[in-house]
This record gives structure tokens, C-alpha cells and sequence, in this order.
């Protein structure tokens, strides 16, 4: 047999022979082609997270205006206000309660409207973005609305206060300007009384914020809102979860600087000093004494103009000798009696009296509602949920557990105003002052209040009626109501150095003026709330002389009382210094408050809108454009640093006639005891 060549066949390779050659073949390369895989997948991802870092921008704009525009920041989930042509960003908002990770598509769902962007996140909420309207030629306004998707969604907005200073909202305990020293807690945004809450926000606010890059806030009158301050970080507009579909809804307009004008105002007589009365009050007999005394005193130190006020208590008791307290029904006949008070025995001095729409629950008016059947109709109450009577809601006013006036009922609000109409009558009260105006009180029950009665309502209806009696009236708190003509009555404040005290007296000045409210009756000189150090006679000398330049001088403790008799004669040189100087730029600058809307007091910011050195005073003020005001705020000091505005400008020291530039810093200027530093441009 012939033995053939051993050969590979080349037809066929059995399947055994395959699998195991090809196992062999493989097994040295599998690790390097897994190696390869991942590779080439790693390559990929850095490529997509190149292209996107590299192709697409972290900011991305979403609504664009004229001027500016809005952007949607990728990174921190916040939308960003920037103007144009600059691209200078004027407001950060961070935003809450929504995926911070999640940016809004390329497509909004709003594509069809170029005035608008809506985005919805998923099962939490919806943001509509807008343009609207601008109130002025070089302004530009944006629409924000949040709406939640759930009930236990908590709407929050956060606005960034890093390079930005902020001002207005709510007025506080210790005053700061700007608000970015300030604190507080997420709590409703409505007026309260500091000795209730010292915590809570004070009887003057609304929904205004302006910051120093141009840029104002203003928030819808209908959104139940809350605002928290935390101390140069941001503050933060929020509404209450658990509420189906509340939105948050606000307007961001942008300005070329911070001097917004407001809508022009009012304004009404004024009337200076007020001489408070703290003198006896057991009876009728002893306040008529007192009050004779009192302005025998004045008289002989000749300090015989002003008012004497008295307080609630003293007005209550006077009034009740003078004509009985009732409440009105159709079945019983109004009495006149005679008068038995003579306001001539003050003359030239002026009365002011002092009401509150409080009554406690042991006083025969309150009783008498009662029997009468009239308690709902005259107090708030507390609506019954099925069937029953209406319950009045009580709370504390002055340590006295009381009801307050239902101003939702024409019948008792008309009672209440032909009240104060009678005792101004019948006392011969040139002023009348009324206490307990601000505070919510459903909220502070932590009850619902109804929707006539939502934040600041009652406030504000408050101050709409208490208007109808004049010019010459008196209030102690400010919503929405600063186009009123009003005097609004200051917050008292503590005898000491602090902001809770003199030092918060400038910032409360700018606060108030800045939100409108430019006729304002400021604490007492030398503070009203007690101190560990009372009688400080330095103390009432630097507080006399920051309210020289105010719009009302007041005094809880007479200058003879408190200190020698080189301060009395100060203070006649104060006054003199008011009704002389003073009084008549009030005058002048109010008329430019009424065509122009510009506040009468002014921070130095509004005449060096851009230097960032003017943004953080708070220890000095403008009246108008012409004086600057610059007193000494701490203990033991006779020198300061004064910052002059306005670069260009001209300034003159009345004290020295110095003429001084303006953009500059005065390093350590001295100002004795007996002086303040004012510079006239």
C-alpha cells in the first residue's frame, strides 16, 4: 500500500478540531479586546462630557428682554438676571424645591410666544417667565410665577446677596441698611409688634426689595408669603406647603442704577415737639393736673410749642369722665353732655390723644356688645363650622386679653370712626394716634383668617379708614398704605447705643423713607424701652441731635429731667434748629416727593449710585439732594469718618464753612458733644 503524505485537509475542519484551534486562538487575546472595549467606551464618555462642557454653555438664556434677559444656570439649578449690553448679572435666584440638576429643554412649552418661557419639572412645579409691562422708559420688568404641582411642594426663591446690597421688605428689631447684616427665620411676611415677637418683623413693610445693582423685587399683594433673612448670604421668598396650588409669583424690573422712584405720595401737616405725658394718671382729676403742670414747665423753660400727648390709658380715663363709652345700636339715642376738659388751659400746646382698636373683655363696651347680641358684628370672630354662633377671637393687648375691631363690617367700623371723631371733638384734640394698627390676629392664633383678612389686610383697611379723618392723624403701622396721608408712628427703641437703639435710628429712617412712608413720628429722644444704664445724658444729647433733622421731634423725658441745664438750652437751639432749617427743606422736598416719587431722606448711595463704598452706610443720610446729615452713633466718640457723596460735587460744614470734596472720606473728623457734622452741597 502506498503511504500517503500527512496533510491538512482543506475542504472541511471538523467541528471538534474548530472549537478547540479556535479556543487556543483566543484565549491570549480576550483580555486585550475586553481592554479595548472599555477604552474605546471611556473615550466615548469623555468625548460627550467634553462636547458638553466645550458646546453647551452651564448658563443658558431663556427669556430675553430688550435690555436684558433671564439665564438658567445648570450648575446651582438658579435663574440669573442679567442686563445688557454689559452682560452684567444683577440677580442671583437660587431656587428650591425643585431638581437643582435639571435644566429646562431647549423647547420651553411657551416656543409660540417670544415674550414668555414656561418649563414644568415633573410632579413638582411649573415656572412661567414673562415680560411685562415697564413702569418706566429705561426700565425692564419680568414675570415670575412658580406654581406647585403638589400640596407638599414648598415654593422658594432665594435672591443671592453676594455683590448685591439689599434694602426694603420688612422693618426689624435692630435695623439694619442694607439688610444684608439682618436675620430672621422663615416666618409670615405680615406687620407685628416687637414687644410681642421681638423676632418677628415690624409694623412697617412691604413687598419691595431693591438692590444696589438696580434691580427691585416686588412681590403679588395676593401670595401668602414668607421671608427669611439670612445674614449676608441671601433672603428668601417662600410660600407655605399644604396648600393646593398657591403660586409664588413676583416682578423683577431692571433699572440703570438703585434710584427707583416710587409712586408719588401725600404728605401731612406736621406738628413739632411732642411732649409725651407720663405724669399721674389715677383719675380724671389727676391727668387734667399733670397736664397743667406739664405745660406750666414747658412754658417757664420756654418750650411752649408742640403737643402733649397722652397715652391710651390716660385717653380712656379722661374720656370716660368726659362723655361714657357706648356701643351704638339703633335702639338707643346718642346723648351730647357737656364738655368738661378746656384745651385753652395748655394753650399754646396742642392734646393728642391715643386709641387703639382694642377692647378688653372686662370693659363695659366689650360687655355690652355682648348682651347685646352685636359681638360678631363689632369684634373679630371665629366663624363657626357647622351651624353654632360666632366665637370673637381673643388676644392680648397690653397684658389684657381683648377682642379687636371686625373692620369688614361697615357697621362697626362707621361706629368706630364717629367714636374717634367724638372723643377728638369733645377732648379738643388737635392729633389722634392710634396703636395696635399692625399684626395678624388670626396668625398669631395659628387660625386661618379669612380672605378679606389675608396678611396685611387688616392693616391696610386699617389705614384706608382712619384716613377719612384727616391729615392729622396718627398710625402706629404701614402696609400698602403709603400713599396715605398718615403719620406713621416709629417702633420704640432702647436707651442704649445699639441698633435695637440709637444706632438703628438711621437705618429705620432710610427703611421707612425708602418704602414711602417719609412723614414719620421717630422713637422719643433718649429711646423709649428701658436700659441697664438709664439717664444717660450722652445718650439723649446724640439722639436729640439726629432728630432735629427728622420730620417730628419727639420727647418721653423732659431735657431738665434727664440731664444740665447746658442740654435744655441744646434742646431750644434743636428746636429752633427744626422749625428754622429743617422744616422748610421738608417742605421743598416734598413737593419733589410728589412729582417725582424720590424719598425726602436718602441714603449716600443715591448720589454715588455706582460706588460701592456708598451701598453699606448706615450711619448717615441726605434730606433731599442738598444736606447731609452725619451724626456720632457710638459711645465716648468726638471724631468719626464721614463719607461725602457724589463725586463733583461741592460740600460745606456748617459748623466750619470747610468746603470738602465729594467722593471722598473724611478720616476722623471731629464733632464734639456738642456738635453734629452737616454739610451743605
Amino acid at each position: 500500500d502506498r503511504i500517503m503524505p500527512l496533510a491538512r485537509p482543506t475542504s472541511q475542519i471538523p467541528d471538534a478540531a474548530w472549537t478547540s484551534g479556535f479556543r487556543e486562538m483566543t484565549e491570549p487575546w480576550k483580555g486585550a479586546v475586553g481592554c479595548l472595549g472599555v477604552a474605546v467606551f471611556f473615550a466615548m464618555t469623555i468625548g460627550i462630557i467634553s462636547w458638553q462642557a466645550l458646546e453647551q454653555s452651564p448658563e443658558e438664556w431663556v427669556l430675553r428682554g430688550r435690555t436684558g434677559g433671564m439665564l438658567w444656570e445648570r450648575r446651582r439649578g438658579a435663574l440669573l438676571l442679567r442686563a445688557l449690553p454689559a452682560g452684567r448679572t444683577v440677580a442671583v435666584i437660587a431656587v428650591g424645591s425643585v431638581p437643582a440638576t435639571e435644566p429646562p429643554p431647549p423647547r420651553d412649552r411657551c416656543w409660540h410666544d417670544g415674550g414668555q418661557f414656561c418649563y414644568a419639572w415633573e410632579e413638582d412645579a411649573e415656572l412661567r417667565l414673562s415680560l411685562e409691562p415697564p413702569p418706566a422708559p429705561a426700565t425692564e420688568c419680568y414675570g415670575v410665577c412658580w406654581t406647585p404641582l403638589r400640596p407638599d411642594v414648598m415654593l422658594k426663591d432665594c435672591f443671592s446677596m453676594a455683590n448685591v446690597s439689599w434694602y426694603g421688605g420688612a422693618s426689624i428689631r435692630a435695623q439694619r441698611w442694607p439688610l444684608n447684616g439682618a436675620e430672621s427665620h422663615a416666618q409670615p411676611f405680615v406687620s407685628g409688634d416687637f414687644s410681642k415677637n421681638p423676632a418677628g418683623y415690624g409694623p412697617v413693610l412691604e413687598r419691595y426689595f431693591l438692590g444696589s445693582t438696580g434691580v427691585t423685587v416686588t412681590v403679588a399683594p395676593d401670595v401668602p408669603l414668607f421671608v427669611s433673612l439670612e445674614s449676608n448670604r441671601h433672603f428668601c421668598l417662600e410660600t407655605p406647603a399644604g396648600r393646593a396650588a398657591v403660586p409664588l409669583r413676583y416682578l423683577l424690573c431692571v433699572s440703570p442704577d438703585a434710584r427707583t422712584p416710587l409712586p408719588p405720595r401725600l404728605f401731612p401737616p406736621r406738628r413739632s415737639p411732642i411732649w409725651r405725658y407720663h405724669g399721674p394718671a389715677g383719675s380724671a382729676a389727676k391727668i387734667k393736673r399733670g397736664l397743667r403742670s406739664l405745660a406750666k414747665r414747658l412754658k417757664r423753660h420756654h418750650l411752649q410749642e408742640g403737643v402733649l400727648a397722652l397715652g391710651e390709658r390716660c385717653t380712656a380715663i379722661l374720656a370716660a369722665a368726659v362723655r361714657p363709652d357706648h356701643v351704638p345700636s339703633e335702639r338707643r339715642k346718642r346723648h351730647v353732655s357737656t364738655r368738661s376738659w378746656d384745651p385753652s388751659l395748655i394753650e399754646p400746646l396742642q392734646l393728642s390723644i391715643t386709641l387703639s382698636p382694642y377692647a378688653s373683655i372686662a370693659s363695659p363696651l366689650f360687655l355690652r356688645s355682648l348682651r347685646d347680641g352685636e359681638a360678631a358684628s363689632y369684634w373679630l370672630s371665629l366663624q363657626p363650622q357647622s351651624g353654632g354662633c360666632s366665637v370673637p377671637l381673643l388676644t392680648t393687648w397690653k397684658g389684657q386679653l381683648c377682642a379687636r375691631l371686625n373692620i369688614t363690617s361697615e357697621a362697626a367700623l362707621s361706629w368706630y370712626l364717629a367714636r374717634a371723631r367724638r372723643l377728638r371733638q369733645v377732648l379738643g384734640a388737635a392729633y389722634v394716634v392710634f396703636e395696635g394698627a399692625e399684626g395678624n390676629a388670626f396668625l398669631e392664633q395659628d387660625v386661618p383668617p379669612p380672605a378679606e383678612l389675608m396678611g396685611d389686610r387688616y392693616t391696610g383697611a386699617l389705614a384706608a379708614a382712619l384716613a377719612t379723618l384727616g391729615n392729622a392723624t396718627v398710625i402706629s403701622a404701614g402696609a400698602r398704605s403709603s400713599h396715605l396721608p398718615l403719620f406713621v408712628q416709629m417702633s420704640p427703641l432702647h436707651s442704649d447705643w445699639s441698633h435695637a437703639g440709637l444706632k438703628g435710628v438711621i437705618p429705620s429712617v432710610l427703611h421707612y423713607s425708602l418704602l414711602g412712608y417719609n412723614f414719620f413720628i421717630p422713637d422719643a429722644v433718649g429711646g423709649s424701652l428701658a436700659s441697664d444704664t438709664p439717664g444717660d445724658p450722652e445718650l439723649y444729647v446724640r439722639w436729640l441731635q439726629i432728630v432735629t433733622f427728622l420730620p417730628v421731634m419727639a420727647f418721653s423725658t423732659p431735657p431738665w429731667l434727664c440731664c444740665d441745664a447746658w442740654v435744655l438750652n441744646l434742646t431750644r437751639q434743636c428746636i429752633q434748629r427744626h422749625q428754622d432749617f429743617v422744616v422748610p427743606l421738608l417742605l421743598k422736598y416734598s413737593e419733589e416727593w410728589l412729582s417725582l416719587g424720590y424719598p425726602i431722606f436718602r441714603p449716600a448711595w443715591w448720589l454715588s449710585p455706582t460706588d460701592p463704598t456708598a451701598f453699606t452706610i448706615e450711619d448717615e443720610f441726605l434730606i433731599g439732594d442738598e444736606v447731609l446729615v452725619a451724626p456720632i452713633t457710638e459711645k465716648g466718640q468726638t471724631w468719626r469718618d464721614i463719607y461725602l457723596p457724589g463725586e463733583g460735587h461741592l460740600w460745606m460744614d456748617t459748623n466750619t464753612a470747610h468746603v470738602f470734596d465729594g467722593g471722598t472720606i473724611l478720616r476722623n473728623y471731629s464733632a464734639s458733644l456738642a456738635e453734629v457734622p452737616v454739610f451743605i452741597k
